[in-house]
């Protein structure tokens, strides 16, 4: 069994809404920290942290990051650096104020360049890093996804469905994620000088349909990572590879993990 808590946290001005995960016992050890996609939210995880907070024994947060959720609007306009700022201002200050010195980062999309730049700013921060469907330069597959997904939007019921999650919020979260990475000004964006500076173990994980993005994404993390890695292409799976195959990424995840800090200790 899972113990969830929900909670708030005072991060650099703002409250974010979190909510923590405990396993039979409390769970020792790094802290699994899930970060959603860029139109996600902690309850769009489903239930993917509780199982792998059962299955390897750890605790775990999964936190709706500013704009998101159920957590406080994000103040200005974002930057070609947005990403950035989440993982060297916002991240490092939510795992200050939860007491949080090492961590297993899991992220989704935006979730796992964030977790990708953490990792490279903060490397003793990290035991382990698994990204799904991470992004680390503009594709134009990325950016017919997205047109597409604005189409939908306002068209055949989308904006409703993530109302559901974001609220009143839904309307300024959407247009700031597709206005920005459909702006000129974003096609340049590219963090793979990066990856070079990432020591922790990363498992790479990605559907071969995704829409937004190629296997290219894949390989560019794997060949500019300094650490040990191992990469994964599900068949038949999207986007959303925690969604679509909860089952396969609960199981890669936890198996990586367990190897991961295994080898550390050793």
């Amino acid at each position: 069994m899972v113990k969830r808590t929900a909670l708030s946290a005072r991060v650099l001005g703002r409250e974010l809404a979190v909510e923590r995960l405990e396993p039979d016992g409390g769970g020792k050890g790094p802290v699994l920290v899930f970060l959603h996609e860029g139109l996600g939210c902690i309850a769009l995880w489903r239930d993917v942290p509780a199982r792998l907070c059962e299955r390897l024994g750890l605790p775990a947060i999964v936190y709706d990051r500013q704009g998101h959720g159920r957590s406080d609007p994000r103040g200005g306009p974002r930057t070609v650096r947005y990403l950035h700022e989440e993982a060297q201002a916002q991240l490092p200050a939510l795992l200050d104020a939860l007491g949080i010195a090492q961590a297993v980062l899991i992220g989704h999309s935006d979730g796992g360049t964030i977790a990708l730049l953490f990792a490279a700013s903060f490397p003793k921060r990290v035991k382990a890093l698994v990204t799904l469907a991470a992004h680390v330069f503009v594709e134009d597959i990325t950016i017919d996804g997205i047109e597409a997904t604005v189409r939908a939007y306002a068209t055949n019921g989308l904006g409703a469905r993530l109302e559901r999650h974001h609220g009143e919020g839904t309307d300024a979260l959407f247009h700031a994620w597709a206005d920005t990475w459909l702006a000129p000004w974003f096609r340049q964006w590219n963090v793979e000088d990066c990856l070079p500076r990432i020591t922790a173990p990363v498992l790479i994980m990605q559907g071969e349909d995704d829409r937004y993005g190629t296997p290219r994404q894949v390989e560019a993390i794997a060949r500019g990572l300094a650490g040990p890695h191992r990469t994964l292409l599900l068949p038949d799976v999207g986007h959303a590879p925690h969604l679509e195959a909860p089952d396969a990424v609960v199981e890669a995840v936890a198996l990586f993990v367990s190897a991961s800090l295994a080898a550390g200790e050793a």
